[in-house]
């Protein structure tokens, strides 16, 4: 079944994002979202970090608006993941602050990472180019829209 998106926030108990990040999605969680929520509600975000307003989420894990929050994505994550920085200071005081709450999760974005994955991607890519160069087009070519 499928509701607006105020109707989502206002009654789901988890909220798990599964979208890309185009202009009307940048920051879909933020402020304004997090009230329409209930007590408590559990955030998972494994798509792009940009679809979260990190500021906002710190905010409501304060004060227990948000109950669980797991992160495989984060906007700034370029200069913190796929390299050993446990020696160094972490610059990014937003990513520091939300490493300190005990119902947080946060994970590198490696879910793509697998030998098996990674092939798929390389295949799927290839034949994307083939079929474009034979036809002109694409059966995975995404239309987007901007307003």
């Amino acid at each position: 079944m499928y509701v607006e998106l105020d109707e989502l926030l206002q009654q789901a108990d988890i909220v798990s994002l599964h979208a890309p990040l185009t202009h009307q999605t940048h920051h879909i969680i933020n402020a304004q979202a997090l009230e329409k929520m209930r007590e408590g509600v559990m955030i998972v975000n494994t798509s792009r970090g940009a679809l979260v307003d990190a500021a906002a989420l710190i905010e409501g894990l304060k004060s227990g608006k948000v109950g669980y929050l797991g992160l495989d994505v984060y906007e700034e994550e370029a200069d913190l993941f796929f390299e050993d920085l446990s020696n160094k200071v972490i610059q990014d005081d937003v990513f520091a602050r939300l490493l300190t709450f005990p119902n947080v999760i946060i994970t590198g974005h490696q879910a793509f990472f697998t030998e098996n994955a990674l092939r798929n991607i390389a295949e799927t890519t290839l034949e994307n180019i083939t079929e474009f160069e034979q036809t002109g087009a694409s059966q995975n070519q995404v239309k987007m829209e901007y307003s």
